[in-house]
């Protein structure tokens, strides 16, 4: 019986072909969203803070794409209405980079979601690992809410020590909490760091959010404008970013993005799926 059941045992299942073997490979890999909200009155922060979060990724070999659909963004270019692929700019072999404002809204549906542009972005850019989205909260919970209401979903909010850059901040956690239902968020406070007024104005942002909107401020860092770009991420920073992409919205590669890996032309990642997918 024992060698009657050894050869009963099903065959190995092997690649046919290279593509197949293509399609196993990637079949499982996984790229994460995390929301970022535009603040567009600390909108000179808004660089620096999606520069450096793409440092702490591509420090765990990870690559990043930004779209920017920000106020401040160029619109897409014209090819990219045709096909999104064509809007993402390679900028290092760690970054790329989509100009994207007013993009989100075109994905609209009969129910004001934009959800469908997660699933454009993953099929335009599958070398991915990382994509972070940087709108408007009101244009983050059109992309993000419907998906994001069972997931561990935590956006990143940033501000400097202005009362305005506060105040937009305050009004996105506002929108984010009461539209999206997200209870939670972390904050970046883009400030010198001889500010005297910075860590007021992160108290007071978590005081009005617990008191008047039970949101929670998990965690709050300071970046100083001021540092060097060359700067590394320092430990709590990338306790943050890792903080994020554990609650960032994971997407699996569909068949379009594979088909774009493989179709003629397009360079297939030279490295295995990242560790975290």
């Amino acid at each position: 019986m024992a060698s009657t059941a050894h050869t009963l045992k099903p065959p190995a299942m092997h690649p046919v072909d290279q593509a197949q073997g293509l399609r196993q490979m990637f079949a499982t890999r996984v790229l994460r969203f995390i929301p970022v909200v535009a603040n567009p009155r600390a909108a000179s922060a808004g660089g620096l803070v999606l520069e450096r979060l793409c440092a702490a990724y591509g420090a765990c070999g990870l690559h990043t794409l930004v779209v920017d659909a920000s106020e401040q963004a160029r619109p897409p270019g014209e090819l990219a209405e045709f096909d999104l692929a064509e809007g993402v700019e390679r900028l290092s072999s760690q970054v790329s980079y989509m100009a994207a404002r007013g993009l989100p809204l075109t994905f609209a549906d009969a129910r004001g979601s934009c959800e469908s542009l997660l699933d454009a972005l993953a099929d335009a850019s599958p070398q991915s690992d990382v994509v972070l989205v940087h709108a408007s909260a009101s244009e983050l919970v059109r992309i993000f809410a419907r998906r994001g209401r069972h997931a561990n979903l935590r956006p990143l909010v940033f501000t400097n020590d202005m009362a305005e850059g506060l105040t937009d901040a305050y009004a996105a956690v506002k929108v984010l909490s009461q539209r999206g239902g997200w209870m939670a968020y972390d904050l970046l406070m883009c400030a010198s760091r001889r500010s005297i007024q910075a860590d007021e104005v992160i108290a007071r942002l978590a005081r009005c959010a617990d008191e008047f909107l039970g949101v929670a401020q998990r965690t709050a860092l300071r970046l100083d404008p001021f540092e060097p770009a060359s700067l590394d991420p320092d430990a709590r920073f990338m306790d943050m970013a890792a903080g994020l992409l554990r609650s960032a919205l994971p997407h699996t590669l569909g068949d379009n993005a594979f088909d774009h890996l493989v179709s003629p032309g397009a360079a297939l990642p030279a490295r295995q799926s990242a560790v975290l997918n």
